[in-house]
């Protein structure tokens, strides 16, 4: 049975409510903070530029993650040095293509070369890992986020991959592999297992934290009881 202080893996907040960020940075969970557009648009974040300013007023001591939105490279590259200059704890998100399909590759060396640390995304299949382990910078850190919850939602077990993932990555010492799109609590352990260096998180799994190793017989009263009583604050009646 693994225990929270068993684990070597660094986990990061994903998510882009303010005051949830803060929270988890006050409690001392975690180890870094990811964000992407559609957790902004879910969060109701109107000024991008704003609310990373405002995170990065606060959060200057981990590493936070904001990415571009363009679909053309000319733009991602302009977006991308913008972004890094908010904050010398900025990693920046380049999804590993655009949306048609074209490779980022060409963009993430040359980004790389010129000293941004980056948070390549959206990556899924093992031969866009190995794409990007021959393009980055060894000198430079970066984060690889292998999208293994959506990857098992494909019906594919995600560890195998996630470990071939890590094994590849083995030849950069500045390259971290990223669990990204956990579905579960579990995940966190799945991620330890297969020697990711980072697990990213939402909120709702970060709360489940504090009952890791609990005691299975305390946690089925502890369920009988929330049955019950919401029955009974419900009023439901059978006789």
């Amino acid at each position: 049975m693994f225990k929270l202080s068993d684990l070597k893996i660094k986990i990061f907040a994903d998510g882009a409510n303010i005051d949830d960020m803060l929270k988890a940075y006050k409690e001392g969970w975690v180890s870094g903070f990811t964000t992407n557009p559609t957790l902004m648009r879910q969060a109701g974040v109107m000024d991008y530029e704003a609310f990373a300013r405002k995170v990065l007023s606060i959060i200057k001591d981990l590493p936070v993650s904001f990415e571009v939105f363009a679909d053309d490279f000319k733009t991602m590259e302009i977006e991308a040095k913008k972004i890094a200059a908010w904050g010398k704890n900025v990693y920046v998100k380049i999804p590993i293509t655009n949306t048609k399909g074209e490779s980022s590759i060409s963009l993430i060396k040359k980004l790389n070369d010129e000293g941004l640390s980056l948070n390549i995304t959206a990556i899924m299949p093992l031969e866009q890992v190995e794409e990007v382990i021959n393009a980055i910078n060894p000198g430079i850190k970066n984060i690889i986020s292998v999208f293994a919850g959506r990857i098992a939602d494909t019906g594919r077990d995600p560890v195998p991959i996630m470990k071939k993932a890590v094994e590849i990555c083995r030849k950069n010492p500045n390259a971290e592999v990223l669990w990204a799109s956990p579905r579960e609590l579990l995940n966190i352990f799945h991620a330890e297992e297969a020697g990711c260096h980072i697990i990213t998180v939402l909120p709702d799994i970060l709360k489940k934290l504090t009952i890791v190793g609990k005691d299975l017989k305390e946690y089925s009263l502890d369920t009988v009881r929330m049955f019950y009583n919401d029955a009974l604050n419900a009023g439901y009646k059978i006789l």
